[in-house]
């Protein structure tokens, strides 16, 4: 058993290793490298980047992260959503330059590398791991969606051997009916097979990956038939060797372009990557530190940007195959980037004769596993309207382009939350006979009001989106009260915030029910609630006697005054105690 106490994470994740345990590791790394291969290869594609720097980063970046990430299983490499929103900014950095600027998409990748890296550690320094969860799931399954669709579209010139110009969904599809006649039919007759083959492999579980079938099989029947000299393309020339250390020029960029894209960047594949790690810290009993994965990313996508590759992700696919090889810790990452390294120094060769058709099926199966049709099915039977926003996403990424998707990604965000606080629950308390404490009468028929006395529950923040609405709601019930209401009590428990705005909501409430001769109450007011409405003056014209500690005080004291002769009904403030609560809630 080793023990360690060096304070670099990897030399922690060694704490109580036991030697029976290598084995495992090193059988998971070499299974990661097998299946990462093949994606490494053809992501880049997606990006219009040569196949080695997606070898680069499967090199580069789990080896930076075994040194810094806090997690002992998680596997970083690239990442089908995070390369289809890399190539979009990548597009919007090309695009705003001057046209006859000599354009090196290695070196703006390998500089958003950096750029996504320093926003990794900005967001540490600031903590916020919170933003991990700032697109919904919803939002992110119709975003992958729409990315998937995109990837699919894509491909079509790779499988067909047509070159596609249109951008978009149908767009691809009629130029391509168009151009029929050029399709190189061998091209598509070799892409299709060997997407069948990888949908036969994931159905019937083969022991030996899809992806690396396909791509061993490609590579043999590339060679017995020499498909370079029929017109199928080839990957072509790979650089045989190690990655070099350079630090990429930032000279000439857009600065505002890399940092909106390196943004994109970050939100997607930590917002996904984050989803990943929870997943698998779930079945292992880890616990997911967000603010410490940031660091762990931040080591990743900067060791890639300065070994000439581009932004990574957490990689679910190469974490399941860890997981599933019995890999116990970030030996995995470390074997599986030696691996790598030996396959660059001595595979060089044969992966130049590799078919790209046979990369673009790889490409469309990753893309259609992006497509989650259980999860949709789901969220369309536990929320309509937040299935109708993952559509939005989805449509938003399809129709306007992967960048701009995210950006509606983030849009659809806000709305959903707005639409959320805008419009807060309310109800109605009242007495089951026989039975203690208060129910909602909308929830319990044999509930009923108290007489004379008004128990308004509000569930949730009173704020400037929703003070009118919660005023007019108020208001409307004040208008259906039967004749001898004396109190109105809002039950502030679920009220966690209020602003200004809000503040003068409730006084306006207090001078309407003020004029029909009803008080108005409030009870189990947090503290946070209470200063801001003690600054208000509105604590001051309620009356501290009419602020409660507890809804079920409110109930007595009211109880009590209706017991007094009417003749002592002006003397609350000396015949009821007052119920302050000091108590931060």
């Amino acid at each position: 058993m080793v023990a360690a106490t060096h304070p670099w994470p990897v030399f922690k994740s060694l704490a109580g290793y036991r030697a029976n345990w290598l084995g495992r590791d090193i059988g998971a790394g070499l299974a990661v490298a097998a299946v990462g291969l093949p994606s490494a290869i053809a992501y880049p594609a997606i990006v219009g980047l040569p196949p080695e720097t997606g070898i680069y980063a499967s090199i580069a970046a789990p080896i930076a992260y075994a040194l810094l990430g806090p997690s002992q299983r998680l596997v970083l490499g690239p990442d089908a959503a995070t390369m289809t929103v890399l190539g979009a900014a990548i597009v919007s950095i090309i695009a705003s330059m001057p046209a006859d600027t000599a354009v090196d998409r290695v070196t703006i990748a390998s500089a958003l590398g950096l750029a996504v890296g320093g926003v990794c550690l900005a967001a540490r320094l600031l903590r916020l791991g919170i933003v991990a969860t700032f697109l919904s799931r919803p939002i992110l399954v119709g975003f992958f969606a729409g990315i998937a669709i995109s990837i699919v579209v894509g491909q079509i010139g790779r499988l067909t051997g047509v070159k596609i110009q249109s951008e978009g969904l149908v767009a691809p599809v009629l130029e391509l009916i168009g151009k029929s006649a050029e399709i190189h039919w061998p091209s598509l007759l070799l892409g299709a097979s060997m997407f069948v083959l990888l949908q036969a492999a994931n159905r019937l579980r083969l022991p030996i990956p899809g992806p690396v079938l396909v791509v061993v099989l490609a590579m043999v029947l590339s060679a017995l038939f020499g498909f370079r000299e029929m017109g199928v393309k080839v990957v072509g020339d790979i650089p045989l060797g190690l990655p070099s250390f350079s630090i990429p020029s930032f000279r000439g960029l857009p600065l505002d372009k890399m940092l909106l894209g390196a943004a994109a960047v970050f939100l997607v594949s930590f917002g996904a990557g984050i989803i990943t790690a929870r997943s698998f810290a779930a079945r292992s009993g880890e616990a997911v530190d967000a603010n410490g994965e940031l660091i762990g990313l931040s080591a990743g996508n900067i060791a890639a940007g300065l070994f000439g590759a581009f932004p990574i992700s957490m990689s679910d696919s190469r974490t399941a195959i860890a997981f599933a090889a019995g890999g116990r810790s970030q030996i995995v990452g470390l074997v599986s980037a030696a691996t790598l390294i030996a396959t660059l120094l001595f595979l060089g060769e044969a992966l130049r004769i590799l078919p790209l058709p046979a990369l673009g099926a790889i490409l469309v199966s990753a893309a259609i596993g992006l497509i989650d049709i259980g999860e949709l099915k789901r969220i369309w039977q536990i929320s309509r309207p937040e299935f109708v926003f993952a559509m939005i996403t989805m449509w938003g990424a399809i129709s306007f382009g992967v960048l701009n998707g995210v950006v509606i990604a983030i849009a659809a965000t806000l709305v959903y939350l707005l639409r959320k606080s805008m419009y807060p629950r309310d109800a109605q308390l009242g007495r089951i006979p026989g039975r203690d404490g208060l129910y909602k009468l909308h929830r319990s028929p044999e509930a009923a009001p108290i007489q004379g006395l008004v128990l308004y529950m509000i569930q949730g923040s009173l704020l400037f989106v929703n003070a009118d609405y919660v005023g007019e709601r108020i208001k409307t019930t004040v208008r259906k009260l039967a004749p001898g209401c004396r109190w109105f009590v809002i039950d502030a428990s679920a009220i966690v915030q209020v602003d200004s705005t809000a503040a003068a909501m409730l006084d306006e409430v207090r001078e309407e029910l003020a004029a029909k001769d009803i008080r108005l109450c409030l009870a189990e007011v947090h503290t946070e609630v209470r200063e801001i409405l003690e600054r208000s003056g509105v604590i001051e014209r309620i009356g501290t006697q009419c602020v409660f500690d507890d809804l079920e005080d409110a109930v007595a004291a009211f109880q009590t005054e209706a017991e007094q002769p009417r003749a002592q009904e002006g003397l609350l403030s000396s015949a009821l105690p007052i119920h302050v609560s000091e108590v931060k809630r």
